[in-house]
Parts: structure tokens; C-alpha cells; sequence
């Protein structure tokens, strides 16, 4: 790639959306659900669902780490700030997320909390030297792109000695939620959400490439075409989904091939093996307790734990009452079809993380297609 300009020429976009309207056949209707939620801006952003023919639909996936953080695991997070007066350092989309009763991290910090946002977890490191008197915490969200930074994290602080660092882990890894969407009933039996074939995400592919992907295309028979954020990756990547499905086959291809290769980067996995594993289960909103689905600390490390540093209460947490963000993330509902949506829940009055999120389905609907479909 030389230059942005290529992937979002115009010219070119025409001819790849003429390309799609021949090889998509007048006899069926092609639903591909794109997994992250930077496909999903970029398709609202650039218009591509507008130069798709009208039997090529586009379902949206739980592909946004902050939207299917369960509400139970930010109201962990308040409770480590106001309960245990540490110092909490969080990436800055989860500041506005609302937990039980509209409980929001940036409520804590207004009302006392010591919340910090960081852009990287190379600054809650130095917010932990600055501050040898307090307890720092990394509330660690995210794929598997996020995750080796939090590695590089923990292994600094234990070559450092820094007894005041630890982390609340909440990685969770992206193959375990497409195949939980694959055996849900609403896909399988109740024809609820229908799926012919993924958008694979991109960021995340380019650590853990393109291999961890095939199990599922094979035994689910769903057809996985990684695909780059610019509008002529998605639209290229739609084609060449379109002609496996024409041609009944079930693969993994790789659309973007400038980044991601079939074994990913080995020394980041190298990396993420040696500090964190598996854990059996995980709650995903949206989805429920998805198995093998999220990333512990490794015992060796356990130190820097934060969930076995300090005590967190189980106590009961709630979603807001009639926020679809839970639908929206299995697919099951858009954004539009939420009854809160562009009128109590908006950017500046969030009431689900959908909304939030720099990469939510709500956010992009409001940003870029929110009269769209209600004129259509």
C-alpha cells in the first residue's frame, strides 16, 4: 500500500460493486455478517451497503471488545476503585460505558474515584513508578490485538518490581465467539440470524493469522474471508465471498494479505502463551458464558493479578432496562430496531455500550446511517 487514496477510489469502487451485482445470483439473498466492528463503521462511513445489490445484506457481529464486556465485569472495575481506593487506568472508551443502575466509570471519577485514562498500558506502568505509595490497576479489555501489550505489561513490572501494579484481565479471543454464534440456536434451529459466510477481522488477524479460523469454516461449513478496514477491502472481500458461497465451498482466504499471513506473528503469540492461558469459561454480553473463550493470568505471574489481589463482591448486575445492545451483538436485532435508539440512548446519553464505543453498531448507525434506513 502507497497511499490511502487507492483503497477508497471511487472509480474503482464502481467497478468492484458492477463485479458484485454480476456474481450475485437473483435467486437467493446473501446475509454476511462482518465480525468487527471497524467493518462495520467503515461500511457505514463510505456508503458500501448503498453500492451493494439489494439481495446482499449485512449482519452485524460482536466484534467490539468494549460492547461485550459484560456489565458485571465494569461494575468489578468500580468496585476496585471505590472499594479499594486504587488507582484504575482504563483505555478511554470504557469511561463512559454504563454499568448496573447507570453506573459508569466516569460517574466513579466524578464522584472521587482515582480513574485514569491511558493510551497505552505503557503509561499505567509509569503511573505505578510516579506512585510507589498507591495501588495502580490496568483494566485490560480487548482481542487479541490488545492482548500483547498487556503481556509486555506484566512482564515488565515483574522485571522492575512493581509490587503496586496488577492488572483485571478481560482479554477474550475472537475464533471462540464465531463458533459460540455458529451453535446458537438462533442460528441453527430458530432461523433467527441468518449467516452465510464471515467478514474475518483484521487487527486481530495479524496476530493470530488466518489458520485459527479454518476448524470452523470446515465444520460449520460457513465460508471466512479476512478483509482489510478500507472500502475496497470490504467490497473486494464481499466478492470473493460471494463466489465461494456461489460455488458452495467453505474456505478461509485471506483478502488482506498486505498484514495478515496464515500464521500470524509468532513471537506476539510467543509472547501471550508464556504470560496468560485459558480460562473455561467467560461471560460475553450479548452471548452468555461462552467456554474457553477468555485469557487468565498465568500463575506465575499471579503478583500482578488484580482478581486475586483484591476481593471482589459477586453482587448481582443488571442491564438497563430495554437496551437491544445484547440482540445487536448476536445479530439477532440492528440498531434501528431498538426502541431507545436516537431517543433517550445518543452519544451524550449513552444507555448501552453499543452507543459508546468508538467501534459500536449504535455508534455507527448515529454517525453515519441513522436516517438511512428509516427513509428506505
Amino acid at each position: 500500500m502507497k497511499y490511502i487514496s487507492e483503497f477508497r477510489d471511487r472509480a474503482l469502487a464502481d467497478k468492484m460493486a458492477a463485479a458484485i451485482a454480476q456474481a450475485a445470483r437473483s435467486d437467493r439473498t446473501y446475509h454476511l455478517m462482518e465480525f468487527c466492528g471497524g467493518h462495520t463503521h467503515a461500511i457505514f462511513r463510505y456508503g458500501v451497503q448503498d453500492l451493494m445489490p439489494e439481495n446482499v445484506n449485512f449482519v452485524h457481529g460482536p466484534g467490539c471488545p468494549v460492547c461485550v464486556l459484560p456489565v458485571r465485569r465494569l461494575d468489578d472495575a468500580v468496585e476496585l476503585a471505590e472499594r479499594h481506593g486504587v488507582i484504575l487506568c482504563t483505555y478511554g472508551d470504557m469511561m463512559r460505558v454504563p454499568g448496573t443502575k447507570r453506573r459508569s466509570l466516569i460517574r466513579a471519577k466524578a464522584d472521587g474515584a482515582d480513574i485514569r485514562m491511558v493510551y497505552s498500558t505503557m503509561d499505567a506502568l509509569k503511573i505505578a513508578r510516579d506512585n510507589p505509595d498507591r495501588q495502580v490497576v490496568f483494566f485490560a479489555i480487548g482481542f487479541e490485538t490488545t492482548t500483547p501489550p498487556t503481556a509486555v505489561a506484566i512482564r515488565q513490572a515483574q522485571a522492575e518490581g512493581l509490587g503496586n501494579f496488577s492488572v483485571f484481565c478481560n482479554h477474550v479471543l475472537t475464533p471462540a465467539a464465531i463458533q459460540h454464534i455458529l451453535q446458537s440456536p438462533e442460528v441453527r434451529e430458530l432461523d433467527a440470524v441468518k449467516i452465510d459466510g464471515f467478514l474475518g477481522p483484521s487487527h486481530v488477524s495479524s496476530i493470530i493469522g488466518s489458520e485459527p479460523y479454518e476448524f470452523f469454516a470446515a465444520e460449520f461449513e460457513k465460508p471466512v474471508v479476512i478483509a482489510g478496514f478500507e472500502p475496497l477491502d470490504v467490497m473486494q472481500s464481499v466478492l470473493m465471498l460471494i463466489q465461494q458461497i456461489n460455488d458452495g465451498r467453505s474456505a478461509v482466504e485471506n483478502q488482506y494479505t498486505r498484514v495478515v499471513e496464515r500464521g500470524g506473528n509468532l513471537k506476539a503469540q510467543e509472547l501471550v502463551a508464556d504470560t496468560l492461558e485459558l480460562r473455561t469459561d467467560f461471560e460475553w454480553r450479548g452471548l452468555g458464558a461462552v467456554p474457553y473463550s477468555a485469557l487468565k493470568i498465568r500463575e506465575k505471574y499471579a503478583a500482578f493479578d488484580a482478581e486475586r489481589r483484591f476481593e471482589i463482591s459477586s453482587k448481582q448486575s443488571r442491564e438497563i432496562k430495554g437496551c437491544e445492545c445484547p440482540a445487536i451483538l448476536r445479530g439477532a436485532k440492528k440498531p434501528t430496531d431498538c426502541k431507545l435508539f436516537g431517543t433517550v440512548c445518543t452519544p451524550d446519553n449513552p444507555m448501552g455500550s453499543c452507543m459508546v464505543s468508538s467501534e459500536g453498531a449504535c455508534a455507527a448507525y448515529w454517525s453515519y446511517g441513522r436516517f438511512r434506513e428509516s427513509a428506505a
